[in-house]
């Protein structure tokens, strides 16, 4: 068997249909369309939302304004709580591969935001990306310093 030997199984493949050949062909004069009508003529149809008169579908769903859900340049960040941050010793500089190391945060694609819930009790050298003021304040508050990195 060679190449050129290869055709497809019987009825495998079907002709396409070739309409407006006559009345003998079977799909002559109106080609299967029927009389006259919207859906006669070329181009002809209704939208796939229609309805029959019934409100669409979409017109029943609630209207959203803006860009709803879907921003284009929204920062999503790795947060860490103050509360977890606790488990160091003191002086210890964090730093988001600290914070990797630790297992509190997953990769480091993603930029690292320090939130101000918890308490810390240790003095703390943070180098975060982003960081809530109630945080700064208590990090500050227990001796530690915060230093913001521009990435």
């Amino acid at each position: 068997m060679q190449l050129h030997d290869l055709k497809p199984n019987e009825g495998a493949r079907k002709d396409k249909n070739r309409v407006g050949r006559g009345t003998a062909a079977g799909q002559g004069k109106t080609c299967g369309r029927g009389m006259k009508g919207q859906n006669s003529r070329a181009g002809g149809g209704v939208p796939l939302y229609h309805q029959g008169g019934n409100l669409p579908f979409f017109r029943k769903l609630p209207f959203k304004r803006g860009e709803g859900m879907n921003v284009v340049n929204r920062v999503r960040y790795a947060e860490v709580n103050l509360e977890k941050l606790d488990q160091f010793d003191a002086d210890t500089e964090i730093t988001p591969e600290v914070l990797l190391e630790s297992g509190l945060v997953n990769d480091l694609s993603m930029p690292v935001k320090i939130l101000g819930r918890g308490d810390v009790s240790v003095a703390l050298k943070i180098k975060t990306h982003a960081i809530t003021k109630s945080a700064q304040e208590k990090i500050e508050s227990a001796g530690g310093s915060v230093e913001i990195i521009q990435e």
